[in-house]
This record gives structure tokens, sequence and C-alpha cells, in this order.
């Protein structure tokens, strides 16, 4: 029987009192541990809410975050009442779920979880191996709230690989796959045409797909189902092409208290049969978000022919209004210091590179903590040559953690150079400080774990110094003529 919960902190407790994958190593769990019957039977019991409400479901190895923000930013700036799933989260867990950008509030996020978990207890005393995990409640509870709220459509970030993903219940009017690489190897496979049939699990008979995957035999394999599956495929280079022009040098196109000028922005164009789309804002930095935005592009002109009304307009003030925490998001100045939750190869390539394009600095300062399921050689490989300054340590809000000591010794069988070594990111980042100047850059990476860990912090101890809509959590969105407070802002990928 379940026992009423009564305030948020109960409410949290029995979340994390579940199984929770995106706390254990990659060894300890396979794919076999993920089954939709369970999630089926709790959406049943609930009602099905998912089945009443239209979704965009979107997959990837990386950008999937990002691109649903962008496409959640403009269906609410088209007037439509929009709820957004994502995860994991940074600052607290109803990040997560949130309708035109606004979480549940304590007293709803109770009720919400109490309806959830007394389903949770009725089915974990059916016999079976394993009850309703974390990450299913939350995509239940994500339902319910959207339901509640009385969404009219819902942007669903996949949690993992997709075919056996809890969210692939939906049932969507676009599937979005936004890139493939290797990553999740134990669930998903070692081979990027493996990982691509997980992914590609989520595209559904004749419901068009929209795919960014540019790794030539993931896309062999994206094709291969949307064939079988009878489903119009709009791809990245083919179908559509996007151009990316990079803004200034953001340390000094955004001076503290200004916004940056017209010019200090990336900005970018998308071509399509249907369209040409020019000089779009992409307040998102760096070339590979460009591509995700294009696939946001892609996804309204699909949405369009099944008569959904979303105009230009709605389309440029839902780009220049999206945030989202994590993603080379520039915290402060003087030193500037840059937050991202870069986790494999392929997002690290992808900071480096807009470091070097954006970003100019006398130094560089590295503070890095990592998984100790990821490629961290890897992304070392790519970090350390970049960085005058490196420091090592670990985050300690997740047991994944590599170990400070570990991770420097791989980084010195990587590199002679030398390594400072921090006990703790608080510590590390207290370093960090004391080692850069005014004209020097901090970039805190190489986890979404040590990004949240150090986010609030560096905010908290750099308020008089953050860049125009950085010092808070808080964003806004306008839908229509009203500016609405748009709640927290999220990281995209769950690690």
């Amino acid at each position: 029987m379940h026992r009423r919960i009564e305030s948020y902190e109960q409410a949290l407790e029995f979340l994390y009192s579940r199984v929770n994958f995106e706390r254990q190593s990659s060894h300890q769990f396979t794919v076999g541990d993920f089954k939709l019957d369970r999630m089926r039977q709790l959406l049943r019991r609930l009602g099905d809410p998912h089945l009443a409400i239209p979704s965009i479901h979107v997959a990837g190895t990386k950008g999937k975050g990002s691109t649903s923000a962008m496409i959640a930013s403009i269906l609410t700036a088209s007037g439509r009442r929009t709820g957004l799933f994502t995860s994991p989260h940074i600052s607290a867990f109803e990040e997560r779920l949130t309708v035109d950008g606004r979480p549940p509030a304590a007293d709803e996020f109770v009720s919400l979880v109490n309806a959830v978990a007394e389903v949770v207890v009725e089915l974990d005393e059916l016999p079976g191996n394993l009850g309703p995990t974390y990450f299913e409640i939350a995509t239940a509870l994500g339902w319910l709230y959207f339901a509640r709220s009385q969404a009219e459509v819902v942007v669903l970030e996949v949690g993992m690989g997709g075919r056996l993903d809890s969210t692939n219940l939906c049932r969507p009017a676009v599937c979005v796959i936004t890139s493939i690489s290797r990553d999740h190897t134990r669930q998903l496979g070692s081979h990027v045409e493996q990982i691509a049939a997980e992914k590609a699990g989520i595209i559904k008979p004749q419901v068009p797909v929209v795919s960014g995957v540019l790794d030539p035999g993931a896309r062999q394999v994206v094709e291969r189902v949307s064939r079988e599956q009878q489903s119009p495929l709009f791809q990245l280079g083919r179908e559509f092409t996007c151009e990316y022009y990079p803004g200034g040098d953001v340390t000094q196109s955004e001076e503290i208290g200004r916004e940056p000028d017209a010019e200090g922005i990336d900005r970018f164009d998308v071509q399509t049969s249907r369209q040409s789309w020019r000089g779009l804002p992409l307040r998102l930095m760096g070339e590979h978000q460009s591509r995700n935005a294009a696939l946001a592009i892609s996804v309204v002109e699909r949405l369009r022919e099944q008569s959904w009304t979303i105009s230009d307009s709605a389309v440029w003030l839902g780009l220049d209004r999206v945030r989202w925490a994590g993603r080379i998001e520039v915290l402060a100045r003087q030193p500037t210091v840059i937050v991202d939750g870069a986790h494999n190869w392929a997002a690290i390539a992808a900071l480096v590179e807009t470091l070097d394009r954006r970003f100019r600095a006398r130094r560089r300062i590295l503070v890095f903590a990592a998984s100790r399921d990821k490629d961290v050689a890897g992304m070392l490989r790519l970090l350390l040559p970049r960085f005058d300054t490196v420091i090592l340590t670990a985050f300690h809000n997740n047991p994944r953690n590599l170990p400070a000591d570990e991770l420097a010794r791989l980084a010195r069988s990587l590199s002679t150079r030398y390594v400072h070594l921090a006990a703790d990111t608080t510590s590390a980042w207290k370093l960090a400080k004391r080692l850069a100047g005014p004209p020097d850059l901090i970039c805190v990476t190489g986890s979404f774990f040590i990004a949240a860990e150090l986010r609030e912090q560096i905010l908290d101890q750099t308020r008089g110094n953050s860049p125009p809509g950085m010092a808070s959590a808080a964003l806004t969105v306008e839908r229509d003529s009203a500016t609405i407070p748009a709640g927290p802002t999220q990281v995209d990928e769950r690690e």
C-alpha cells in the first residue's frame, strides 16, 4: 500500500529510491534491463496520457536536448501549449518536465508523484524481476503533468538509445534523429550501425523522419528502417542544407550589462525544397548547433505539411528566445567562465572547435572530471593540447565518477605535460580562480555531473560579473504578444 507523500522532499526521496541507471556504471546493466512492458503497464494504469497528445520524438547521440529545446521554443512561440521532456536535470528534478517552459510548482509536483507512486507500488507487487525504474517514473510524471496542464503537443527527448527507451510509447507527428556516434557501447553496441539500429527504433510507420545523421554506415541504417516503415525521410545534406555564420569574438561582443548586438551572435541559413531561410539567429553557440537548428526548421516544415500553423515569425522568435544550460554556457566575464556538459568525443570536438572560433583568451584553463564508463582517453587527447593549464578533479554527486588520481594517471599516459589535481570540484574551482586573470578563460567540462555540481556555485560567486541572462536559471519565452516566465533551463542528453 502506498504511503502518501506529504512534501517535496519526500517526493524526491521516493524518486531517488528507485533503480536509477543514470547513477550506475554501464557494466551494471545491459539493454535487456530496459523493457517497454513495464512502461506500458505504468501508463495504462495512469489512463494512457501519452496517447492523447501528439509528440515530436527526438533521439541521437548528441544534440537531442538542444534540438528539443529549439523545437519546443518555436512551438510555444507559435501559440501552442507545449510540453518538453528532457534529461538529465541540473538544479532540480522538475526541470525535466515543463509546459511552455514552466516546471510544476512544489505542491503540484507532490501531487504528480503521489499519483504515479500509487501505481508504482501496485506494479512492484506483481511477479517479475524489476519494478518501474527512476527514468520510467520520470517519463510517466512528464506525461501526467502534460495531460493535467492540457498541453497541445509534447517534445520528447529520448533518454538512451530509442527502441526500448521509456519514451518510445508516444504517438509522434515527427521523429527526429540528430546524430549517431559511439556512446553507451555496452548497452547499444560497439559499432555505429548497431547504435543506429537502436536509435532508429523510434521510427514509426508512415511518420516523417528528420535526420541529421552524417556517418555513412549509420545513415544507411536510418534509410533502411525508414523504407521498411514507409516513413518519409528528410536528411541533412540531401533534402535540406545549412550554412553557419559565426558571430564575433564572444569575449568582446557580449560585454557585461549589455546584450550582444545583432552582428555579435551566430547566425545560419537553411535551404529546403520549400523555402530559403536566411540569417536566422542561433543563440546556442557553435556550428554543431546550426545543424541542430536546421533539424528544428525541417520539423517545422513537416508539421506545416500536416496543417499545423507555424508562422515564419514564430520560428525566428522561438530560435531567438531559446536558452539551454550546460551547453557552452557563458557564466561570467573577466575571466570568461564556460560550463559545458560534453561527455563524449564528438561533443568535446564541438566544444574545442567553438572555443577556437568564438573565444579569444590570453590563457585557457581546463577544469575536467568524467564518468568512469566514458571514452575519457579520447576526450583528453582532444583537450590536453588546447589548454595552457589543466585541473583534474572528480564530481561527487554520482558514483560513476572517475577518481582524480586515476584521471591523472590516464592523462600522464597521454602527455608529458604537468596537470593539477584537486580532490573535489569546489577545490578545483577555487584553484582555477586563483590561476586565472581577467583576460583568461576557464572551461568546466567532461560530464553533465560536473556541470551540475559547479554551475550554481559559479553563478553564486560571480553574480555581478555574469553576462545578461546568465545570472539566473530563469528565462522568458514570448508566446503571441505576452511574455511569460519559461522556468529553469536544462541540459541536453542523458549521460
